[in-house]
């Protein structure tokens, strides 16, 4: 029986509270810079009112919740406290948007259930802790989800469409300014209030931003790009050298190549003109570039670095440039070419300034020997069908699959026609081993002359040749010897 003296008189402190650890997150879209204290001051009131001691708190600072990349407070809540620890219960969060607007749904979902897999519950703490019998709250739950998502996707839609505007205005639409150029920032009656350094952002919604020059030894630059490759028909390679041999640092801080000449003279900012949307990314997704047709384009936007004219032309040359090595146009400068000397070789388009290379041809086409074969595509062709009836008077199945045959099910063959290179006052053939496992031989078709095509013979190239996979056959050739086949007959004993 317990004394008097034994009883404590003191208050009562009631059941022990459930602890538990709190995420706060401020989108970087977010206007209101009092959202993480808002947010934590309603968590805490929630907390005290059910009996939650809150022993840690986690937040992101203008974070975006796409995914879960680039939340340093979150993914340190999941990787050290979920994961591995074990002295709290709860996960309290104010709603299912500050946990993230996930686009993929099921992703939201998977954080959480990684919580309840370590025996921790998340709780919103607007909707509530659910009961153990409610079979609508993961509906509910899921609802919010896509109300969050949705909310992501729609903002992003409004702020493209608002962006859109604002360049078809002829305004800068944001981000950093072009080298050579800097940003303006114009009050709301459009007058000029001062330049923005980078990093800066306007600070009242109805002010505008446009583009004027830049640093004077950025323009001088850009300006001498557009001169040395319209009026002196510099190349680009030519130009940078000349920028490097000076010791002007391209745009990144480093030396100045092809590609950085290039993608200045194509830039239409330099001549005024603004233009948005080039590239997208949106909802955190990877960058691409959209098609010309897709751009938003407002010339004589601002005072350009160099005149219309000048850009245009630059643009001419580009134009001519690109045209001159299409394939279809390769292939045609080509064939003029074999025209009118009747035989081929690559000394010839040395003598042509208006003729890709030979290196160029190889890019495109494997080799020039090969680029040359493309002339000769429906010849190819025809003779590749007479091979294959030729094939089936000496094998019972011949299989056509994907751009090979199979014989009786046992071996694959990879035709290959070619005419005759005539380079002076010799011929050959070329033929390209196919390199793919599944291929056992290579046949080779020789073909006569341009005039009839006719089918003089077979070389026939297996799989477990080594050394090079181009060659070329002439008739004295001892490859023509070792390899060279009168008729298809020898198919018969190979299986």
């Amino acid at each position: 029986m317990a004394h008097w003296w034994e009883t404590d008189n003191g208050h009562d402190k009631g059941p022990p509270k459930i602890q538990a650890v709190a995420y706060y997150r401020h989108s970087a879209q977010d206007r209101q810079e009092n959202s993480i204290p808002i947010q934590r001051d309603e968590v805490r009131e929630w907390a005290e009112q059910h009996g939650v001691e809150i022993i840690k708190e986690f937040a992101d600072h203008g974070k975006s919740g796409l995914n879960s990349e680039g939340r340093p407070a979150f993914n340190e809540m999941m990787d050290e406290w979920v994961t591995k620890r074990n002295d709290f219960q709860y996960i309290l969060c104010l709603d299912v948007s500050r946990w993230g607007r996930f686009q993929d749904i099921d992703l939201s979902a998977q954080f959480s259930a990684i919580c309840k897999k370590n025996n921790k519950q998340v709780i919103y703490t607007t909707i509530g802790k659910p009961r153990e019998d409610d079979p609508l709250y993961p509906v509910y739950v899921q609802f919010e989800r896509f109300r969050a998502a949705q909310y992501s996707r729609e903002l992003s839609g409004k702020v493209w469409l608002g962006c859109k505007k604002i360049a078809e205005q002829g305004y800068w639409a944001g981000g950093s300014p072009p080298y050579g150029l800097q940003r303006l920032l114009l009050d709301e009656k459009r007058e000029p209030l001062n330049v923005l350094e980078p990093g800066q952002r306007k600070g009242i919604q109805n002010q505008r931003v446009t583009l004027v020059e830049g640093p004077p030894d950025e323009v001088a630059t850009i300006q001498r790009i557009f001169h040395e490759f319209v009026d002196l028909n510099y190349s680009e390679f030519r130009i940078a050298e000349g920028l490097n041999n000076d010791g002007i640092l391209s745009p990144s801080g480093r030396r100045w190549g092809a590609g950085s000449v290039l993608s200045r003279l194509r830039n239409e900012k330099y001549a005024g003109t603004m233009v948005y949307n080039r590239t997208s990314q949106k909802l955190k997704t990877p960058r691409h570039y959209n098609p010309p047709e897709e751009w938003v384009r407002t010339p004589e936007a601002f005072e350009g670095v160099v005149s219309h004219e000048l850009f245009e032309q630059a643009q001419q040359i580009l134009e001519r440039r690109k045209q001159k090595y299409d394939p279809d146009y390769m292939l045609r400068q080509l064939n003029s070419l074999y025209t009118k000397h009747d035989m081929f070789r690559s000394s010839l388009l040395r003598l042509d300034d208006q003729m890709p290379g030979a290196g160029t041809y190889a890019r495109q086409f494997g080799s020039l020997d090969f680029a040359f074969q493309q002339l000769f595509t429906d010849e190819r062709d025809r003779a590749r069908q007479v091979v294959h009836d030729r094939i089936c008077e000496h094998i019972p199945e011949v299989l056509a699959y994907s751009d090979f045959l199979v014989l009786d099910q046992k071996l694959t063959l990879s035709v290959q026609p070619a005419v005759p290179v005539a380079s002076g006052y010799d011929s050959y053939w070329p033929f390209r081993r196919d390199q793919r496992q599944v291929i056992d031989i290579t046949l080779g078709v020789v073909l006569s002359e341009p005039s009839d095509f006719e089918i003089l013979g077979y070389v026939a190239l297996p799989r477990w040749m080594t050394g090079d996979n181009t060659f070329r056959f002439t008739g004295s050739s001892s490859r023509a010897e070792l390899f060279g086949r009168s008729d298809l007959g020898f198919l018969q004993h190979l299986i």
